[in-house]
């Protein structure tokens, strides 16, 4: 059975996620997509990739302790499991096809 494709705010959110390891809870995965993207990512923009990646057993998660520092609210931490580092090698392998032997890209005219 082949493995599916991750859309392109999966693998982002899978990448920002494997990037922040233990600190990987949605501000800021969402201030590492911007920063890498150059894009303004909302919250909802990235709960629901989290919400499908995590349905999809590419992510798992849990809840910290909460602390008076969050008003008593604790954090929900994110965490790639192997069929989610699977996912993204998977992508980038057909990426790295997709553009092999491409070189000077025109793309303008």
């Amino acid at each position: 059975m082949r493995m599916k494709l991750l859309s392109r705010p999966e693998e982002f959110v899978l990448l920002a996620v494997w990037r922040l390891q233990e600190r990987a809870y949605s501000l800021p995965i969402r201030k590492q997509l911007t920063e890498s993207t150059g894009y303004a990512w909302s919250l909802g923009s990235v709960y629901t990739p989290l919400e499908r990646l995590e349905k999809k057993g590419l992510l798992t998660s849990w809840f910290t302790e909460a602390t008076a520092a969050r008003g008593g609210r604790p954090k929900r931490i994110y965490k790639l499991t192997p069929k989610g580092r699977q996912a993204l090698l998977h992508t980038r392998r057909v990426e790295e096809a997709m553009w092999l032997g491409i070189t000077g890209l025109a793309l303008e005219g």
